[in-house]
């Protein structure tokens, strides 16, 4: 039985990465199979995977979710957009001085107004006078990571999403995808590799520390997926003849995982609240690339029920001696499932 504090470890400040390296796939890569560990290079990723493989990758797009605005009675607010309801209604969390009540009006980046609703939990309902979409991208923010320490540019807006985003929604990037750019995509196609796509909205949950110190207190965020029947199809036919499924990102294999839970992978679409911890048994994905996660956090107990937790406490401890850089912006890690090492 893990609890939270065996899930901390010291980072220093120093290897946060705050800005992504010019091109996406220069980043490095740590490669853990059992207990070996090799630094290589991301664009190795080529080499380490077989024809046929499968990369199943979140084609989820952030959105410009963040907004400074000004009450009615002028008192300032800021608002964190966590989930577009319909075209005209999102969820937003929403800071001010005295929390906005139902019908109060809000002028947003001194653009537009939208009508406070009712609470849902921690969070506000908004109602917009047009589409919420077209708004956001015309005058939201994009939000980046509260550990990055500068306002998103526009350097920022290209390079903090994936190239192969489709579907807005989210509110952070599915960090894994960002290491690939077109060329290296057209290097593991004509390798044979195949790919396949999910879509799920990351929620800003996804950076909230756990606070229970007996994990099974925790109360998981919940995020909304969708499980294309393509994709489906390509796993079950990766699997039938052997080949790694291999997810990019703990996104994707939340996705995977949670259309699962029924036994075998099932197409659809549901809001997942799936929290992974050691003992979990894995039942679509062998295979891992993703970033470094932070300490206390879902993602480290993801990582270390998938690899294995000594495997990966010596694994981060390598990567902090060798000078990788951590989280959003920084290097990834390749792992297989404990079942498969």
């Amino acid at each position: 039985m893990y609890s939270l504090s065996d899930f901390d470890f010291n980072l220093p400040q120093e290897r946060i990465a705050q800005f992504p390296l010019p091109d996406r796939s220069a980043s490095r890569l740590l490669h853990l199979d059992g207990a070996r560990i090799v630094d290589r290079q991301f664009a190795d990723i080529v080499g380490l995977l077989q024809a046929g493989d499968l990369l199943v990758m979140n084609d989820t797009r952030v959105l410009k979710a963040r907004f400074f605005g000004v009450k009615e009675s002028g008192g300032k607010i800021e608002a964190l957009v966590e989930r577009v309801l319909d075209h005209r209604t999102v969820l937003a969390q929403v800071r001010a001085s005295k929390s906005p009540g139902p019908g109060v009006k809000i002028r947003l980046a001194d653009a537009f107004d939208v009508t406070v609703g009712e609470r849902a939990g921690e969070f506000y309902t908004l109602h917009f006078d047009a589409d919420v979409f077209e708004l956001i991208e015309a005058h939201g923010r994009l939000p980046l990571p509260p550990y990055i320490e500068h306002d998103a540019d526009s350097f920022d807006e290209n390079r903090y999403q994936t190239v192969f985003n489709k579907v807005p929604g989210a509110v952070a990037a599915p960090t894994a995808g960002l290491h690939f750019d077109e060329k290296l995509l057209a290097e593991l196609k004509a390798k044979g590799v195949n790919f396949a796509y999910v879509t799920l909205h990351v929620g800003a949950g996804t950076f909230q520390p756990v606070r229970a110190e007996v994990l099974s207190e925790h109360k998981m965020h919940t995020e909304w997926y969708t499980m294309p029947q393509e994709t489906v199809d390509a796993v079950r036919a990766a699997r039938a003849a052997g080949r790694d499924v291999v997810a990019v990102g703990t996104t994707s294999l939340r996705a995977l995982e949670s259309a699962s839970q029924g036994g075998q992978l099932e197409a659809g679409s549901a809001d997942t609240a799936l929290f992974i911890t050691p003992g979990y048994q894995f039942k679509t994905v062998t295979r891992l690339i993703t970033n470094f996660h932070l300490p206390k956090s879902t993602l480290l107990m993801l990582v270390s029920a998938f690899a294995g937790y000594d495997e990966i406490r010596a694994a981060y401890a390598h990567a902090i001696a060798n000078e990788y850089r951590f989280f959003s912006y920084g290097d990834a890690m390749l792992l297989t499932t404990q079942a498969r090492a």
